[in-house]
């Protein structure tokens, strides 16, 4: 079963564009795999670029379920997000989950030019809502030189307004099995032609398949966009979320085949997850600045400022834990534009990004959801820095050369307020770190390209991590670091009706951040010695058929994305316990996603997904694995025109179609053996869109 993926990808490989169905000139392919990617400071085409990249713009962001993106992000190669429950996600690029119990750490994150990612690296994905998005851009691959902290690649969520047609304003409400409820409205308007913004709101909330799995989020975005002389531009963006769910803990192999819908049971000492009111509850707002003037034809400066503030309570199994943090920073860099030319072009950019980041950590006794006596007051402070500068050649229109290094630095500082304690107050200091990126891409014919590159990534632990819940300071934990070393090689037809994209890539990591739990149930964090990365990514997209409008079946597009991550402790000895030469934990051999779109006239429209994700080590031992799984997902949608030519729009979907009893996000390491998380089987959804 291994090999069948990659054999029929292969075999996929070998469509020749001139033997596709009902050639025509034009494609619809732009609209769900664009020309251009949003990466290293603007847009480049795709083929000029030397990094493995992937855009996923609104329409691909529609085919499927509109209460989160996690699907088509699962139809990137190289990406793995995954759902613990309602409302629990963690997303890995070419990594491990095995170091984020939930969210994302060691990937950058950038909601337009203001980082999602704070100040120590943790990254609070689950409080976007898709609504406010028009385009996800992803570079995968570690890029400490330009975007600071980062081993896995770098994630920009573009917002919605930011685009100069980018007008509508929609109501949509749908909802579905387990208690699903989920309503957006959207407004984007061009006021004048100096000034437009959007509004974006919504309000999900499910109780979910499981027990104790309720989830119910807030979210509201507002961007404005001032272009208040033809050279200067303003802009604002504002988020506000506020997040609740349950998390029911996982369970024991016995218990998930006795009853998956279970929360986690009291056992032993420990008391159950329902019992203690288990849960996360999240209020953030993220804000932000971003100035841009052009200084002359070819120079131009950007400057951002931004700050967040978080109030975080997590009730737990064995504590109740409050955070308040709070962070600010800014962003600024130059960018040189030459005149164009034939035979050569030369850009450059030179700045820096800085943040920091005050957090307050206390501690309680958790009796049954309501707080206890004191365990632990910790102060925490956070600062990054990091200086870069890139230079790009385009070189007789076939070849891109570039070159960039960024200079970063990371330290910790603590306070603790409990007296008594052996290490009351102190400094971790990561040093300073030179994270240098080389890339080249050639093209021998213009629908093709090949690609190289070597970078280096860096990512320090985050606050989450120096002092998890087993409310201890490490400050023994080290930044992981390593090298990547990356070949590609892209096509594209010349009427783009069909793109093929081939990645190779080894990235050597040292002192890992691996997630480990104590006997108390608490999770510590260690460095896991050294790492072997080797990873394949492929992915095919055509145009199969199109023809006409008045033709029943108009277009047909289909896709294959195929992952295969070779991923071994080198050195790697935990106590007593030596774990070299394992597989890493949380990471599949094999991951397969294919995508089928259907339209056909009258405004009808047909997406499935299918993925197939091989078996996973859920820990160090690999004693213990989840079971591999085929999901498939679809949406049948109809638009159309109604009172006063406004649109309508009704859908209609499934997931889990075949049933599959799986687990789309494991507990790692697991105290007791629970490890497993059960996603719910086969399941629906509907609703309606009405757009002005």
């Amino acid at each position: 079963m291994c090999y069948k993926p990659l054999t029929l990808l292969l075999l996929s490989l070998s469509f020749n564009s001139t033997a596709l169905i009902g050639q025509t000139t034009d494609t619809v392919l732009n609209d769900i795999a664009p020309v251009e990617v949003r990466a290293y400071f603007n847009t480049q085409a795709m083929l000029e670029l030397s990094a493995s990249a992937k855009v996923l713009p609104r329409k691909l962001l529609d085919s499927q379920a509109p209460s989160t993106v996690l699907s088509v992000l699962n139809t990137t190669p190289g990406v793995r997000m995954e759902e613990r429950s309602p409302g629990s996600y963690r997303l890995a690029l070419r990594g491990s989950t095995i170091r984020s119990p939930f969210g994302v750490r060691n990937t950058k994150v950038y909601l337009d030019e203001i980082p999602l990612t704070d100040a120590s690296g943790n990254t609070y994905l689950n409080l976007i809502d898709p609504v406010g998005l028009r385009a996800i851009h992803i570079v995968k691959g570690p890029d400490g030189s330009l975007y600071g902290p980062n081993t896995g690649g770098v994630v920009q969520l573009l917002p919605n307004g930011t685009a100069s047609a980018d007008e509508e304003k929609s109501l949509m409400v749908s909802g579905g099995s387990y208690g699903l409820f989920h309503q957006q409205l959207q407004w984007r308007e061009k006021v004048s032609d100096t000034y437009n913004f959007s509004f974006d709101q919504a309000y999900l909330r499910s109780d979910g398949y499981r027990d104790h799995t309720h989830s119910e989020k807030l979210y509201l975005q507002t961007l404005h966009q001032w272009k208040y002389t033809p050279k200067g531009e303003l802009k604002f963006i504002g988020v506000y979320s506020d997040l609740g769910y349950q998390t029911p803990g996982g369970l024991t192999a016995e218990q998930y085949a006795e009853n998956p819908r279970q929360a986690r049971p009291a056992g032993g000492p420990m008391p159950g997850a329902a019992s203690q009111q288990a849960g996360i509850y999240n209020k953030t707002f993220i804000g932000g600045l971003t100035h841009k003037y052009q200084l002359s034809d070819r120079l131009q400066h950007v400057i951002s400022v931004f700050g967040s503030t978080t109030d975080l309570e997590n009730p737990f199994i064995t504590n109740y834990e409050e955070r308040g943090e709070q962070n600010i920073g800014w962003r600024t860099y130059f960018s040189y534009y030459p005149v164009v030319k034939d035979n050569f072009q030369l850009e450059m950019q030179l700045g820096g990004e800085g943040q920091n980041g005050w957090y307050r950590v206390k501690n309680f006794d958790n009796h049954s959801g309501t707080r206890g006596e004191l365990q632990d007051d910790d102060k925490l402070r956070n600062g990054q820095q990091f200086y870069f500068y890139r230079v790009n050649a385009r070189i007789m229109q076939r070849l891109s050369a570039e070159a960039s290094i960024g200079l970063n630095r990371n330290s910790i500082a603590f306070d603790r307020q409990i007296p008594g304690d052996e290490q009351s107050h102190g400094d971790i200091d990561f040093g300073t770190s030179w994270m240098p990126r080389f890339g080249l891409s050639y093209q021998p014919i213009s629908t093709m390209a090949i690609r190289g590159s070597i970078s280096k990534g860096y990512s320090t632990p985050s606050i989450a991590e120096v002092r998890s819940s087993d409310n201890r300071i490490n400050s023994e934990l080290k930044a992981e670091t390593g090298t990547n070393y990356e070949l590609g090689i892209r096509f594209e037809s010349g009427n783009r009706r069909f793109i093929a994209d081939l990645a190779a890539y080894s990235f050597q990591m040292k002192d890992g951040i691996v997630r480990q739990l104590n006997a108390q149930g608490n999770e510590y964090f260690v460095n896991a010695g050294q790492m072997d990365q080797k990873g394949l990514e492929a992915s095919v997209l055509g145009q199969l058929f199109s023809a006409p409008e008045a033709s029943f079946l108009q277009s047909l597009i289909l896709s294959s994305n195929l992952t295969h991550q070779y991923y071994k402790f080198e050195q790697y000895q935990v106590d007593d316990q030596d774990y070299s030469g394992n597989k890493v934990t949380s990471v599949p051999d094999w991951i397969w996603a294919n995508t089928l779109s259907l339209q056909f006239a009258k405004g009808f429209e047909f997406n499935a997904l299918h993925n197939y994700t091989s078996s996973i080590p859920l820990n160090d031992a690999n004693t213990v694995h989840a079971d591999s799984y085929h999901l498939i997902q679809a949406k049948l949608s109809w638009t159309g025109t109604v009172i006063n030519r406004h649109k309508l729009q009704v859908f209609f979907g499934t997931d889990n179609l075949l049933n599959e009893k799986y687990s789309l996000g494991n507990d790692i390491n697991a105290m007791g053996n629970r490890y497993f998380n059960a996603a719910p089987p086969r399941n629906y959804y509907a609703g309606v869109k009405f757009m002005l």
